[in-house]
Formats: C-alpha cells, sequence, structure tokens
C-alpha cells in the first residue's frame, strides 16, 4: 500500500457535491416514480426498483435516506417527504413483532427526525418531539420482545423464527439502545421489568458466542 501524505479532506469536496446531487435525483425519482402500494423498495429488476413481498426492511432507508439528504443539502423538500412519508408510512413498523428490522426501519426515520431536532437542524415542537421519542421506545421494546433464551444468555431472533440467530440483527438492535436512553423498558408478564440495554448485550454476547 502506498499512502499519499499529501491528500486533505478538503479534496473529496468536488466528489462528495456530486455524490449528493445524484442522491438527490435517486431519491425524488423514487418518491415520484414509484408505487409505495407494492411494497417496500428491495433490490432492481432491469434497473427498476421492486418490491420483495416477504420483508419490508427497506421502508425506512428510503425515507431515511430523504432526511439524511435535508441533513446534509438542507434542501427542505427532503425533510418533506422524510417526514411525511414518516408519519403516513412508518407506524406499522414501530408495533412490527414479526421481524428484527426495526433499527432500520424506525431509528432511520423518527431516529433522524428527532436527532435533527436535537441538533436544532428543525423547529423544536415538545408534541412533535413527543411523537417521535414515543415511537422509539416502543421500538425498541417491541424488537426486545422477540426472544429466545439460551443458557443464561439469548438473543433476538431473525424473521426465520424462534430458533435463527441472524448476525445483521445487531446492527438493528440500535432500536433498543435508543429506547434505554430514552429511559424505556420492556414491560413482561406480572410487570416484570426488562432492561433493554441488559437485552442488547446479552444478543451482542450471543451473537459472538454461536
Amino acid at each position: 500500500m502506498k499512502i499519499d501524505f499529501t491528500l486533505r479532506p478538503d479534496g473529496l469536496l468536488p466528489k462528495l457535491r456530486q455524490f449528493w446531487r445524484l442522491s438527490g435525483e435517486k431519491i425524488l425519482l423514487i418518491e415520484r416514480t414509484y408505487d409505495p402500494a407494492r411494497g417496500s423498495p428491495v433490490f432492481t429488476a432491469r434497473g427498476q426498483y421492486t418490491a420483495r413481498g416477504w420483508t419490508e426492511w427497506t421502508q425506512g432507508f428510503q425515507y431515511g435516506s430523504a432526511l439524511l439528504q435535508f441533513d446534509a443539502a438542507g434542501d427542505p423538500e427532503y425533510l418533506e417527504i422524510g417526514r411525511r412519508n414518516t408519519v403516513e408510512r412508518m407506524a406499522p413498523h414501530v408495533s412490527h413483532f414479526g421481524v428484527h428490522d426495526h433499527g432500520f426501519n424506525n431509528v432511520s426515520t423518527y431516529g433522524n427526525l428527532l436527532r435533527l431536532m436535537r441538533e436544532g437542524r428543525i423547529a423544536e415542537n415538545a408534541w412533535e418531539r413527543n411523537y417521535y421519542e414515543l415511537a422509539l421506545k416502543l421500538s425498541g421494546a417491541v424488537q426486545a420482545r422477540r426472544w429466545t433464551n439460551v443458557s443464561n444468555i439469548g438473543y433476538i431472533y431473525s424473521f426465520n423464527g424462534p430458533h435463527s440467530l441472524f448476525v445483521d440483527t445487531i446492527r438493528s438492535l440500535r432500536a433498543l439502545a435508543v429506547a434505554h436512553q430514552l429511559g424505556h423498558v420492556l414491560m413482561e408478564e406480572n410487570d416484570r421489568k426488562v432492561s433493554l440495554l441488559d437485552r442488547l448485550k446479552a444478543h451482542a454476547v450471543a451473537t459472538a458466542t454461536y
């Protein structure tokens, strides 16, 4: 490997501007041409996005990308796309007990909106903030409920069922971390409180072990 020590971060600016320009074009194209009634856009066929009927794990990326585009470029059109679609289309993902995709879907949307408000990028609104926080709290608890005990540890199982420990599930456990940071817990039968942080750590141990 030959390292060029003359390179500077600002040398990336032309390519980054091109990157965000192309990103914005793609986001608008998907928003204007893709029919959400077909399901989430998961993969391309002949250059066109299409759905994969058994999974909706990319919808949060679709609208979360618009929020990141606003964050990077400042165009309010992308904020409107991300915020409107989060409110109109993402609620089923918050209460979805059947998947391990809560971080992908909900932290990418409700989480980015909450972050933007905390950073002062969008106007402070107490009710809107509470809405985003509630969605994230519920998402973390719903995700943590998807649990399989193994010895003294356990794991959040994948869409394949209680026997299935998917390595990529750990990337979605952001939902538990955010909900824990917001002071939330999972309430089990008989009012038993389950720490979302403890469940996250147990899943990490199980992933490393198995």
